[in-house]
C-alpha cells in the first residue's frame, strides 16, 4: 500500500497515511528550508577557504544533502555511503551494516558527515570510527533531526537542524519501509489516530 495524502496543489496536507498508520504534520517544507539555509550559511562561514567534502548517508539524507549544498556558498564536494540499521521497522535494530563505502579519497580533507536523523547514535559512531581510518584533516557532523531522548551513544553533533521527541517520523527523505521519502514535509506518528 502506498503512502497517501490528498493535498490540494500548493497546500501541505495536515495528515498522511503510510502502511496503514496515520501521521500528522510536524515540520512543514518552509520551516525545513529556513533552517537548512541557516545551516548552509553557518557551514559556509566555518569552512571558508577549506573546500569541504560532504558525505551523505544513504538513503535518508539525500534530500537534505541536496538542499543543504544549495545553501552552501563555498566550494564543496559530495560523496555517499550507505548503512542499514532499520530495515522496514520503525525502531533501529541496534546493528549497523555498511552497504556502500565512500569513493572519494578523504585523506587530509575536511569532511562533513550529513545525516537525516540521529537517534541511538550507533550509526554515527560507526561512521566516525570508519572515516577516521582514512585520516581526514577533520570530521564534523550535520544532522537534520536529533532524537535526544533516544540517544544511547554520545557522539559529537556539530550542526543540528531540529531536536525532536523520540517518535517515529517520515517524509523529506525519511522512510517507513522505503515509503514516504517523497513527502516535502516531515510527519510524526499520530498517537491519537
Amino acid at each position: 500500500m502506498a503512502c497517501t495524502s490528498t493535498p490540494v496543489p500548493c497546500e501541505i496536507p495536515e495528515v498522511v497515511e503510510c502502511r496503514g498508520e496515520r501521521f500528522r504534520l510536524f515540520l512543514d517544507a518552509a520551516t525545513l528550508q529556513q533552517r537548512i539555509a541557516e545551516l548552509g550559511r553557518q557551514i559556509s562561514q566555518d569552512y571558508e577557504g577549506k573546500r569541504p567534502i560532504l558525505i551523505g548517508v544513504l538513503n535518508g539524507a539525500f534530500m537534505f544533502l541536496a538542499d543543504l549544498m544549495r545553501y552552501i556558498t563555498i566550494d564543496c564536494e559530495v560523496d555517499f555511503l550507505k548503512l542499514s540499521s532499520y530495515g522496514a521497522e520503525k525502531v533501529s535494530s541496534g546493528q549497523v551494516y555498511e552497504l556502500k563505502k565512500i569513493d572519494a579519497d578523504i585523506r587530509g580533507r575536511h569532511v562533513l558527515i550529513v545525516e537525516d536523523i540521529v537517534d541511538t547514535g550507533l550509526s554515527m559512531q560507526f561512521i566516525l570510527e570508519r572515516l577516521k581510518e582514512y585520516e581526514p584533516a577533520s570530521v564534523a557532523t550535520v544532522t537534520l533531526l536529533h532524537k535526544v531522548e533516544a540517544t544511547q551513544v554520545d557522539v559529537p553533533l556539530d550542526y543540528v537542524g531540529f531536536r525532536i521527541p523520540n517518535k517515529f517520523v517520515i517524509g523529506y527523505g525519511l522512510d517507513y519501509g522505503q515509503l514516504a521519502r517523497n513527502l516535502a514535509s516531515i510527519y510524526i506518528l499520530d498517537d491519537n489516530p
